[in-house]
């Protein structure tokens, strides 16, 4: 007989390599034929609901590596709450209006814009919308994230929109929405007002000057013939000013330099003195900022009043202590302005070129301006110096160009009215991290009012109407009725029905005696849009409920749409959209650097899943620190491979010594195990904690290595090792056999089960090859429950113990194959000598032949009984030796009883009984 034919050698259909950029597909496909989503929908229904809202990714281009990261984040979360105990449906979203729509369609002349009709252009911007929704959901699904993707939300839909202006008309009714003339953030390249989420920061140089203005009129105060000095960085505005704020309770100076008398803040007057080389400064009068009110000052250029106000804006940071005052260019220019009743002075136009209300300039670009102003400061003597200084400015985040601040007639969200709910309501929320608390209750305290209107086409319209004395009119009648309309026909028709028809029939209004109407034509901030989800998808959608358990998206959000939905979200409801907010960093390359096309650094999802298929994508997230900027490249993604091969590796070693095991007949009972197959059980159930710990605290990277280390050190370096004597070699029923198959039977099932959430491709393929399961998919079960034991604390200490003792073996065995002593393990003998707590342990442990996988083991003397050539360690000393014998042809073992069975000479004894008695 061929002895190889005797060993239960292990079978399995589940292949070492995954190939997994072809066979995630078709498992995709499997799935989508099943209606995955809904059977779990199905099996957890009546639970209690667990409410992940979606924030809507921006349908424009392929995805990226930050989206990826979020889309799979949020998977984990699903699948681990659908797996314990909830019912968590996902229902994906997208934000479809703003400008970068617009772009795309008219860049490179794509589309003539201005040959077609509004309403006729926003037909093209859904319709490239739409192409731009169905191309992402098809990398979103590939990235293996379950979820609701034939019946999403997507802010274009005629639903949403409807919910979207009872929003608006909620915001109104509470008299939190108004229009008014005040500075906003304004993109010239845009040509739209933008909202402080639509900002970001990069360095630019900019000219400093600083002006002196002639005093008119001292009020008692000066004598009239004083100049006041101001500094700007933007000269283009000063055609605007209309005033000079000075700090009412700072200390200004009147100095004499070269007989000419000038006013600064005494705190700066050391820094002016250097930066205009003055000499021979003598002070002449010392006076408090509050004393400087309503003193007039002449503008240089044009001869008209500025007018000497106090702001509490004023600071010693930079500059003079005199601060240029344009209220048309500034939030608190505006401000101040107001207080004191000046205009608004806003002499740029939308596409940001000086009018005719900056005499001298008008038709310049207001960054060209700079250099004819200061020329013509200079040429009328008020110009005292010019530098030019690199600092951050605020940019368009979509065109990547400076913004400026100008005055225009906008709508506005009132925060200050309800800004007290706001930071109570975010008190409220559970923020991971905590710092996210800190970070949006500032903002929210220290923001100014939303602009919420937008001067673009591609959007959903501000539905107000104006009455013939120009009166905006927003009543609940005309609200509840384009609501309804909105619903029946979309957000097109305001741009291609007749006023009239878009208001109630029979409407009528104090404000137009006429019965003629007119309707605003700009559209909401996109903003607007996403933080209107709480109420056009929570409540609209009888699957979900408001508020969601949890937001989860970028660190950026909290300037985005973690603000703008708590906003809309307090206004109309008084609570947070959401119970808790996680935030995740963004994905930098292997240097830390951020992915540029430029650089060349970009990694793209699509790629991967490509060339290593998207379960090492979702291990990398897995990973990963993901609440702080995490990183990617190439050997990254080779690094977690090698951990998938790992866990791979040990998933097909214990599905193939399970071929032959049923667990309905074969299964050893729990309480009848003992020893190292009980041990590894109960270690077993720590993984099932730490890792359920893991996933409910969102840490996602102590799942990863608590599933790693298990797989690769008690499993594979361990208990699969020394198991492999008895799989193999011990005849099908033998009890050792059935109690290690019962074992990792157990290990396999919650194993697979563990990793779903994560590997969630590979753990369906493992949950198809497990013996007996019932259900056709791992999704379709919970997650495992640590099991009882009674009391295992002895063992867990003994069996750790024996750990350490096994590990200071292995390594005299180490020692022995490097110095030519032995070979394998198996061709070794060792003597223990062993004293204390370490004898005692190892003479009530049997088989250790095969815990150490050598041939022989002798327990010896006291750890001081051993020769000069033991390797010792703490009680312990280590001999080790050639076994002596021969080397049975089937179990590998070095016996002394090879030879002696007349049939079967090539085999121990063991074999040799184990053949005749069962394979005969």
């Amino acid at each position: 007989m061929d002895y190889k034919e005797t060993l239960l050698m292990p079978k399995t259909e589940f292949p070492m390599r995954g190939n997994l950029p072809k066979s995630e597909p078709d498992r995709q496909e499997k799935w989508s034929e099943m209606d995955i989503y809904q059977k779990v929908q199905q099996r957890t229904e009546g639970r209690p609901l667990y409410i992940l809202h979606d924030g809507p990714p921006y349908a424009n281009g392929d995805i990226h590596m930050g989206h990826a990261l979020n889309k799979i984040l949020k998977d984990f979360i699903v699948r681990y709450k659908s797996m314990s105990g909830f019912q968590a449906p996902y229902v994906p979203g997208w934000d479809t209006h703003g400008l970068p729509i617009e772009t795309a369609l008219t860049k490179n002349g794509k589309v003539n814009r201005k040959s077609m009709s509004v309403a006729e252009f926003r037909k093209l911007c859904e319709e490239y919308a739409r192409e731009q929704v169905s191309r992402q959901r098809e990398q979103f699904m590939r990235l293996g994230v379950r979820g609701d993707w034939w019946n999403p939300y997507v802010t274009l839909d005629k639903q949403y929109e409807a919910q979207q202006i009872k929003v608006f008309g909620d915001m109104a009714k509470k008299g939190y929405i108004y229009k008014g003339k005040k500075p906003v953030y304004w993109s010239p390249s845009s040509e739209s007002a933008l909202a402080e989420a639509e900002i970001e920061y990069h360095d630019k140089r900019s000219p400093s000057i600083y002006v002196a203005f002639d005093i008119k009129d001292g009020k008692n105060a000066l004598d009239g013939n004083e100049k006041i000095i101001i500094w700007t960085t933007t000269p283009w505005t000063i055609p605007a000013n209309l005033g000079i704020s000075v700090h009412p309770e700072l200390d200004y100076v009147v100095v004499l330099v070269n007989e000419t008398k000038y006013v600064v803040a005494e705190g700066l007057l050391e820094e002016l003195t250097k930066v205009f080389e003055w000499e021979n400064v003598e002070i002449v009068k010392t006076l408090k900022g509050s004393e400087l009110e309503y003193v007039v000052a002449t503008h240089p250029i044009y001869g008209r009043d500025s007018l000497v106000m106090c702001g509490d804006h004023v600071t010693l940071d930079a500059g003079t202590g005199c601060v240029h005052t344009a209220p048309g260019h500034g939030e608190e220019d505006y401000i101040v302005g107001q207080k004191y009743g000046l205009d608004v002075l806003c002499p740029v136009d939308d596409k940001g070129y000086m009018t005719d209300e900056a005499p001298g300039f008008e038709g310049l670009f207001y960054d060209v301006a700079n250099k004819p102003i200061g020329e013509k400061l200079d040429e009328v003597g008020a110009l005292m110096k010019l530098t030019f200084i690199t600092h951050s400015y605020a940019h368009d985040w979509r065109t990547k160009k400076p913004v400026i601040y100008r005055a225009t007639a906008q709508w506005f969200a009132s925060i200050e009215q309800f800004r007290k709910e706001l930071l109570q309501a975010i008190e409220e929320v559970e923020w991971v991290p905590k710092w996210g608390e800190t970070r949006l209750f500032n903002m929210v305290r220290d923001r100014g009012d939303w602009c919420i209107s937008r001067q673009r086409a591609w959007g959903v319209p501000i539905p107000v109407f104006y009455g013939e004395n120009g009166e905006p009119i927003i009543t609940d009648e005309t609200i509840d009725h384009v609501s309804a309309l909105f619903r029946q026909h979309g957000s097109n028709i305001w741009f291609e029905w007749d006023t009239e028809q878009l208001l109630p029939e029979g409407f009528t209004s104090e404000h137009s005696p006429g019965g003629t109407f007119t309707r605003e034509m700009d559209i909401m901030d996109v903003w607007f849009d996403s933080g209107s989800s709480h109420q056009a998808v929570l409540e609209e959608r009888d699957d979900l409920r408001r508020p969601a358990d949890l937001y989860l998206e970028g660190s950026d959000q909290y300037r985005g749409w973690f603000n703008s939905s708590l906003s809309t979200s307090v206004a109309v409801s008084g609570k947070a959209p959401y119970k808790g907010v996680l935030s995740h960093g963004f994905a930098l390359d292997g240097e830390g650097r951020k992915m540029s096309k430029s650089i060349g650094n970009v990694v793209i999802p699509n790629d991967v899943m490509k060339q290593l298929g998207a379960d090492i994508l979702r291990l990398w997230v897995a990973s990963v620190d993901y609440q702080a900027d995490v990183r990617v490249s190439d050997k990254i993604l080779k690094q977690v491979s090698e951990t998938y091969r790992k866990i791979r590796n040990t998933f097909r070693f214990l599905l193939g010594n399970l071929h032959d095991f049923n667990p309905a007949t074969d299964k050893v009972d729990l309480e009848k195990l003992e020893g190292v197959d009980l041990f590894m059980l109960v270690k077993l159930n720590k993984v099932i904690e730490k890792v359920t710990d893991g996933y409910e605290h969102y840490q996602f990277s102590n799942v990863y290595h608590t599933i790693h280390n298990f797989c690769t050190i008690d499993l594979s370096s361990f208990y699969m090792d020394l198991a492999k004597d008895t799989l193999y070699i011990e005849h099908a029923n033998h009890p050792a056999r059935r109690a290690i198959q019962t074992v990792m039977y157990e290990v396999l099932v919650s194993l697979t089960k563990l990793v779903s959430p994560i590997l969630s491709h590979t753990a369906d393929e493992v949950w198809e090859q497990i013996p007996a399961v019932a259900e056709e998919s791992v999704q379709l079960v919970d997650m495992p429950k640590p099991q009882s034991f009674g009391e295992v604390a002895d063992l867990e200490a003994k069996w750790d113990h024996f750990m350490i003792v096994r590990d200071n073996v292995l390594k005299a065995l180490e020692q022995a194959r490097n110095e030519k002593v032995i070979g394998k393990s198996l061709t070794a003998a060792i003597t223990l000598y062993a004293s204390g707590n370490v004898r005692e342990l190892l003479t009530t442990i049997p088989t250790l032949e095969k815990l150490f996988i050598v041939s022989q083991v002798e327990i010896a003397g006291e750890a001081a009984d051993a020769p000069e050539t033991a390797v010792t360690f703490d009680n312990l000393s280590i001999v080790v030796q050639p076994a002596e014998g021969e080397t049975c042809e089937r179990c590998w073992v070095v016996s002394t009883t090879v030879g002696k069975h007349d049939e079967h000479p090539g085999l121990c004894s063991s074999c040799a009984e184990t053949v005749t008695k069962y394979y005969a």
